[in-house]
């Protein structure tokens, strides 16, 4: 299985969280990528714009530089190079053949067991999967520090950062222009894997990324905040709406009750759109309730 996975590194100041987090996402790939040798085959790539350069490894494949940004795109008054997603997914799209891509946060760094175990869970069939972090504790602030950073268990977090999915997927995503490093670029990968995906798995429940620090909402930016969720809302959401089904969201196997409260404490499901579909699927089995009556009175008349 061929496995490709690209990350957009940025070149931050001493005083962003980034500063400690690259470095530790960069190692950790490279750990998880050698610990895969010869049980899977990975690709490792970076796109980032050309002031980005300097501090990506060697041991990246750096593909040419993205082109543009959200400020090629709409106006603000703080200017934020953020890149748009759809360009950092189509850059890897067209440098690999890869059967799967996979697409994760810089903040976002790897156990070395990850490919292997991703590429086990592929194999029974899945097309797309959504891989939540755990997030350690603060105090760790060294690459020097990787192997006790494994040895933090963590705790669990409710949102999306990692993203596995066919590349038969890619031509089929609509992301329209929703940029990277703000809230809403991973509601719309989880709603396009809903609504496109055959096969998607939620994997929770396994020690595969984790994060450094635990809280669940970063601070909005929020212009850069509103251009997403518009982004989402108005022209992302109205062309998915017609193809989601109720029955292939992460935790719909749960109790009424249970299944609710998770969406609802998880910031990437949108609340009034959980229970529009919920209605939907309740008349669905009204109906077809209705419908077995019926004809089995039509049956026992003869």
């Amino acid at each position: 299985m061929k496995l490709a996975h690209i990350i957009n590194p940025v070149k931050v100041a001493a005083t962003s969280p980034l500063f400690v987090a690259q470095p530790v996402t960069f190692e950790s790939i490279r750990v998880a990528r050698d610990f895969a040798a010869n049980k899977a085959d990975v690709e490792l790539f970076t796109v980032s714009y050309a002031e980005d350069q300097e501090i990506i490894p060697a041991y990246f494949n750096k593909l040419p530089n993205l082109q543009r940004s959200v400020l090629d795109l709409a106006r603000f008054s703080k200017p934020r190079k953020y890149p748009v997603l759809t360009d950092v997914l189509r850059s890897v799209y067209e440098s690999s053949d890869a059967e799967y891509l996979i697409y994760s946060n810089m903040d976002i760094s790897l156990m070395p067991h990850f490919y292997v175990a991703v590429a086990e869970i592929l194999s029974e069939g899945y097309d797309a999967l959504l891989i939540n972090r755990r997030g350690i504790s603060v105090k760790y602030k060294s690459v020097d520090e990787l192997p006790i950073m494994y040895s933090d268990h963590g705790v669990p977090h409710p949102g999306f950062d990692c993203f596995i999915f066919k590349r038969t997927l890619f031509n089929k995503l609509i992301l329209e222009n929703v940029c990277l490093g703000v809230s809403f670029s991973e509601v719309a990968m989880l709603h396009n894997f809903i609504a496109f995906a055959e096969n998607l798995k939620l994997v929770d429940d396994l020690h595969l990324t984790f994060h450094i620090g635990t809280e669940v909402m970063p601070p909005l930016d929020g212009e850069y905040y509103s251009h997403n969720r518009n982004e989402y809302e108005k022209k992302i959401y109205p062309q998915l709406r017609p193809l989601l089904d109720i029955r292939k969201f992460p935790y719909s196997h749960l109790p009424f009750h249970k299944r609710i409260v998770k969406w609802m404490l998880n910031p990437s499901f949108r609340t009034h759109e959980i229970l529009e579909l919920e209605g939907k699927d309740i008349v669905r089995k009204l109906k077809y309730r209705f419908d077995s009556v019926r004809f089995s009175l039509l049956d026992k008349i003869r």
